[in-house]
């Protein structure tokens, strides 16, 4: 199973049938917006799922409103006046994308596994490009850490 991308058969797919309202607005000219609107439908069977399984209903209610905070919060961000106030709401995002894969992750024991994952990636795509749209918008540098790992008989 290949991941969902910007680029795949699946999410272009998708995009034929988001209505006019959606897709006439400055928004949907985003990936990422697409993306994390295209990830809160996927989302819908997904929470349906973990719904079902006493186990991991409390999960489905966390997931979904986490997934669909990413979306939400884009659009907020996208509509603020300057630099600042988008850079906080797309912060607001990164969170809940990352908490949203965080979920997925939890979760990939009663959904299927490749399913999981898929969804885990695309969430890392949504997140890669957070990273990247918040620099611009902050006048700052804001990306993952970067770790050196010690292998061999240094590691002590």
């Amino acid at each position: 199973m290949e991941p969902t991308t910007a680029q795949s058969p699946e999410f272009k797919a998708w995009r034929q049938i988001v209505p006019a309202s959606i897709t006439d607005d400055a928004l949907w000219r985003m990936t990422v917006y697409q993306l994390a609107l295209y990830l809160s439908d996927l989302a819908w069977d997904d929470v349906t799922v973990l719904h079902n399984d006493g186990r991991t209903r409390n999960m489905s209610g966390q997931l979904y409103r986490s997934v669909g905070s990413v979306s939400a919060n884009i659009a907020e961000g996208y509509s603020r006046g300057s630099g600042k106030g988008r850079a906080l709401f797309y912060e607001y995002s990164l969170g809940s994308a990352r908490e949203s894969r965080d979920w997925y992750f939890k979760a990939r024991r009663k959904l299927d596994n490749g399913v999981a994952h898929d969804r885990m990636e695309i969430l890392s795509e949504i997140v890669r490009l957070l990273l990247t749209m918040i620099s611009g918008q902050a006048g700052r540098t804001l990306r993952e850490p970067t770790v050196e790992y010690v292998v061999g008989e240094d590691a002590s």
